[in-house]
């Protein structure tokens, strides 16, 4: 089958987590009526998946990484009485969601389970994975900071991953460092080692996010990532509306109603955020330096407080090749830049 003749008959799912990860960029504050709004609007415009918590996933609300306004429940319950059509979905890394939170969430109607965890971490998942596909929601494996790893270790990864249970799996560009090369690349080694539907979750650091899931559909995933005006942590996510209009340009099929998702993404710049991610210089520095795109916020408190360059700062987390969770790392990082 011909590229052209691909592009008209494939499928893609498109996993919408607006009302997650772009709890980032409002330090997880966002209200129930405001999750209602955004999730009824996702909803009529026929999204697969909306997936909604905390940005750091199931009981990861603390002092350490921000306290979410609302419970991992109330927030789960706000969704779901939204949702008519779309699945409800959530996200959890081990070590700050616990197997009690998965059942608490597939409870409360979730469907679709993102267990996620370094690149390199795969055999960790085993016992939640279990729990939720125990339950009867579907499992997914994700792997984070996916740029530390070579190709074919995400590969094996991805196929532990199977082993253990997941029932997709794929890799997040968590600080928007890929070209479309290193995504192809690395999509292709994971499409040919599993029989699942392969994940492909970008950033836009350094405004590739759009070109990186292209990028990733053609090189075999089938699940791709996008939020509502690319809502999300530093300079953002891939950007919903604008990737399923290229696919449709593009003859892929998504499913989705492409007015009522303009509408939703309309909805989502008026409810949930000051103003649309951009990608200004730190964010552009926190992806060449491959560093979390979370990490935004706390670098540029931690850089104001020492009275340092956050350019800098985050320069010297990339050298550390600190991974989200590492977060008091930032502060202390930063005393030594200015002692230095």
């Amino acid at each position: 089958m011909d590229e052209a003749t691909q592009g008209r008959t494939a499928r893609v799912l498109i996993h919408d987590p607006t009302l997650r990860d772009g709890h980032h960029a409002v330090r997880h504050q966002l209200e129930a009526a405001q999750l209602r709004d955004y999730a009824a609007a996702a909803d009529a415009a026929g999204l697969p998946v909306v997936e909604v918590g905390h940005g750091n996933g199931l009981g990861a609300s603390s002092l350490q990484i921000g306290r979410a306004r609302l419970s991992d429940t109330a927030m789960l319950a706000a969704v779901r009485e939204a949702l008519t059509r779309s699945r409800l979905g959530v996200f959890m890394a081990p070590g700050w969601g616990t197997a009690a939170d998965l059942r608490g969430a597939i409870t409360l109607g979730a469907d679709v389970v993102r267990i996620a965890v370094h690149c390199t971490e795969a055999d960790v998942t085993e016992r939640h994975l279990g729990v939720v596909r125990d339950l009867g929601a579907e499992a997914h494996g994700v792997l984070l900071m996916s740029h530390m790893a070579s190709p074919d270790q995400l590969a094996e990864q991805c196929g532990l991953l199977t082993e253990l249970g997941a029932q997709a799996v794929g890799i997040f560009d968590s600080a928007g460092y890929y070209l479309p090369s290193d995504v192809a690349t690395r999509i292709e080694a994971i499409a040919a080692a599993v029989d699942v539907p392969v994940i492909f979750h970008g950033h836009n650091n350094l405004g590739l996010a759009v070109a990186n899931s292209i990028a990733a559909v053609q090189a075999g995933a089938q699940i791709i990532d996008a939020t509502a005006r690319g809502f999300g942590a530093g300079a953002g996510n891939t950007q919903l509306e604008v990737l399923v209009a290229v696919l449709e340009r593009m003859g892929y099929s998504t499913g989705i109603d492409l007015r009522r998702l303009l509408n939703a993404a309309d909805i989502a710049e008026e409810r949930l955020m000051k103003a649309p991610p951009v990608i200004d210089s730190v964010s552009l520095v926190s992806g060449l330096a491959g560093v979390f795109s979370g990490f935004k916020k706390p670098v540029l408190d931690a850089a104001r407080c020492e009275g340092i360059d956050p350019v800098d700062l985050f320069l010297a987390l990339g050298e550390r090749q600190v991974v989200a969770g590492q977060e008091d790392l930032i502060g202390d990082v930063a005393q030594k830049l200015k002692e230095a």
